[in-house]
């Protein structure tokens, strides 16, 4: 067995990095005014916040007042879709979304049908990505917003962006996308892709917990959720996490500088992963786009036995893994992603996410290849839906 604990469920969650967490401690301690205070130590509080809120613009290509920060990405991806269909409800009661978003998605948009609104689902092919043809056939007159996550929390696969954009601004229709999976893993350009709402998460480059952004693009504007003090120029009420967004802005400055070796590593953990896993044990294979993924997705689906009984495996050798995402993966239900790729329940069960990130070593990723087989060579022999 394994001693020593292997994390290999990135995408989930991610550790907050030492440098971010030395920058918050001072937030804590010793500059904690609040901007809103008229005194010397809330000025230098406005100014640390006009700096972060600068620094995270600039990272995705956008303008300072454009950035609003919120408590995380379910905060953001909520305020941007409900609070766009509320604000914009005159215009059209019609929403145009994926069939593999996030799950907080999908249950946004059944409160939305709840409340009066129309959501039209696109299909997807059968690596998840969108089928553009379908996306085009269903914009009604109706239509004030097309959201499409930038890539896959599962299974990895990257969304055709630019022309998803490139449709919504032709047809004058608001475009936004959940850029959490993406985030840290490739440019993220705002004007370019003609988005004009995007959810970022702090947690997902390395800040802390508890942090998120709304990417607001000028012209554009969201009802309220949280009605208050009128902090984010109203549309995000309560007094700023000031050492949240220190950090989230310090994880910002460390990506730019560490982002490059970073995707190398991971580029060569996930050749390492796929060649060998793919080759190394029947009948399996690989799920997502082979090309359009992100660089620490490794996703496999294995014929004859269970997600659940891979992820227990692993956790009995310390090694920790994902079967899909961590904000489902309580319910005993497939993956949804899974499924609108076309696989069957059962097929979509006996599924393996692998996910890298910044302290993953070269030495863990052989340890990981070398279990693979003997877990899923024990597993289906004692799986009766498993035929040799």
């Amino acid at each position: 067995m394994n001693n020593k604990n292997i994390y290999m469920d990135y995408q989930s969650a991610k550790p907050v990095d030492a440098e971010v967490i030395d920058s918050m401690n001072e937030y804590h301690q010793t500059r904690y005014g609040n901007p809103s205070s008229l005194h010397k130590i809330g000025d230098d509080a406005t100014e640390t916040l006009d700096s972060s809120r600068e620094t995270i613009a600039k990272w995705i290509h956008g303008e300072k007042d454009e950035i609003l920060f919120t408590s995380g990405a379910t905060e953001s991806i909520n305020l941007g879709i409900i609070g766009y269909a509320l604000r914009n409800k005159r215009k059209g009661n019609h929403i145009i979304m994926s069939e593999v978003e996030h799950i907080s998605l999908h249950n946004i948009a059944k409160y939305l049908e709840r409340n009066g609104f129309q959501i039209s689902k696109v299909p997807v092919d059968q690596y998840g990505r969108i089928k553009l043809n379908k996306l085009r056939s269903r914009i009604k007159e109706e239509t004030i917003l097309i959201s499409v996550q930038m890539a896959n929390n599962e299974i990895g696969t990257i969304q055709p962006i630019k022309e998803i954009g490139e449709i919504a601004k032709e047809k004058g229709i608001a475009f936004h996308t959940d850029a959490v999976a993406a985030e840290g893993q490739m440019d993220i350009d705002v004007q370019a892709n003609n988005i004009n709402l995007m959810t970022l998460s702090s947690n997902d480059i390395y800040g802390p917990r508890g942090v998120g952004v709304l990417y607001m693009q000028k012209g554009f504007r969201v009802q309220p959720l949280i009605i208050g003090g009128g902090q984010e120029r109203g549309f995000r009420s309560g007094s700023e996490n000031m050492p949240g967004i220190v950090g989230m802005k310090k994880a910002v400055d460390i990506l730019e500088h560490k982002m490059g070796a970073e995707l190398e590593r991971m580029k060569l953990f996930q050749k390492l992963f796929i060649k060998e896993i793919l080759e190394s044990n029947p009948d399996t294979y690989l799920n997502g786009h082979p090309v359009h993924r992100l660089i620490n997705n490794s996703h496999f689906r294995f014929d004859g036995i269970e997600g659940e009984s891979i992820l227990l495996s692993f956790k009995d050798k310390n090694i920790a893994v994902s079967t899909g995402s961590a904000c489902s993966s309580k319910t005993l239900e497939p993956s949804h992603t899974l499924i609108a790729t076309g696989l069957l329940h059962e097929e979509a069960h006996g599924s393996l996410e692998l996910t890298t990130g910044r302290y993953t070593s070269l030495e863990e990723v052989k340890t990981v290849i070398e279990e693979v087989p003997g877990i899923v060579k024990r597993l289906r022999d004692l799986s009766p839906l498993y035929k040799k």
